[in-house]
């Protein structure tokens, strides 16, 4: 009888372990045209690309697009707030993917940097997990504006002590046959290689 009852608590226990391991989990790619899927039909951009590897790799993901083409820093920033607010369930992680449009514009670094310190700063305020996913400054742009904006994105990792995934576009950048036909947009192919390269620091982030 001993030994039913311990084998009966046993299954117990198994029964409420399973679904616990196997809950859901709530992302929200917040970023530009390169979490968006510009150009890209439905189902091959960034958020459902990711949603897919992650499942793939065991997590029950499910990763909500909060990218909009042309977004700078600053226009993510008036969004943020009733973007969270709008969301059926809290994101357990925020991947930040923003500043790419801030470079291309030329944009005083010093205010991309504000701005993405802002967001960072209210995720956190909201207790959601942040990875940021950096950019890096094109080389028409010239040393002094590359030395001001590159290190804006581990420099506030540290301070929110937030996951850092250093480089977005990595090992797609510059990639003629993974970019669409402007020669600077990825294409199917070429999210697929970010989301490759991404997906190992997302579960990092989601299991700290």
């Amino acid at each position: 009888m001993r030994r039913l009852f311990v084998y009966l608590a046993l299954i117990g226990a198994l029964a409420w372990a399973a679904p616990a391991a196997a809950r859901d989990v709530h992302i929200l790619a917040f970023g530009d045209s390169l979490t968006a899927g510009y150009g890209l039909d439905p189902g091959q951009g960034f958020a459902p690309q990711l949603e897919k590897a992650l499942r793939r790799n065991g997590v029950r993901a499910f990763v909500v697009n909060g990218g909009v083409s042309g977004d700078t820093a600053a226009a993510a920033r008036a969004r943020l707030g009733w973007t969270l607010d709008g969301l059926k369930e809290k994101p357990d992680l925020a991947i930040v993917a923003l500043g790419a449009n801030d470079m291309l514009r030329g944009l005083a670094p010093r205010q991309t940097r504000a701005d993405l310190d802002a967001i960072v700063a209210e995720l956190k305020r909201r207790k959601i997990r942040v990875l940021i996913a950096g950019m890096i400054a094109a080389p028409n742009l010239g040393p002094a504006y590359a030395a001001e904006y590159n290190p804006i994105f581990a420099d506030l990792a540290r301070k929110y002590d937030a996951a850092l995934y250093p480089f977005f576009l990595a090992n797609v950048a510059g990639v003629p046959r993974l970019a669409l036909a402007d020669g600077m947009h990825p294409n199917f192919q070429g999210i697929k290689v970010m989301v490759t390269g991404i997906v190992p620091d997302v579960m990092k982030a989601l299991a700290k």
